[in-house]
């Protein structure tokens, strides 16, 4: 199941070159197997334009994307191995093992949330292992 997730925040902003209001958008997309935060700005009045591709997101942006599309939250819809959820979790995240056991008590309860595209991925990943996880809009 290839599911395209994605978030997205438009703003305007002082343009670089001339200060005029310029159109900011980001976007964090699940891209194959990866997220990615991408940026683009334009200017109307001055034609500046200028994207900055597979950049980090910023933990403040990350919060905006979150108060304005909501929370998704991973489900698990059927009972999984608690060992192959923490070795996924673990690998996925990038944790060492006593915060991935937090991570999966999260899970287990319902409580585990973020953006739909990092979401997304974590639920891909379990469900590449065999987990039936997937991605839910709406609060933990």
């Amino acid at each position: 199941m290839s599911v395209h997730a994605y978030a997205s925040l438009r703003r305007t902003t002082p343009c670089p070159q001339c200060r005029s209001p310029a159109e900011w958008v980001g976007v964090q997309a699940l891209v194959g197997d990866s997220l990615r935060w991408d940026v683009e700005v334009t200017c109307a009045a001055c034609r500046f334009a200028v994207a900055d591709c597979g950049g980090e997101l910023s933990d403040d942006v990350r919060e905006q994307l979150l108060a304005e599309h909501g929370a998704t939250v991973l489900r698990l819809r059927a009972p999984a191995h608690r060992v192959t959820v923490l070795r996924v979790l673990r690998a996925a995240l990038g944790l060492e093992l006593g915060a991935a056991k937090d991570v999966l008590e999260q899970v287990w309860g319902g409580a585990y949330a973020g953006t739909t595209p990092e979401v997304e991925l974590l639920a891909r990943r379990l469900r590449e292992a065999g987990v039936d996880a997937v991605a839910s809009p709406g609060c933990p």
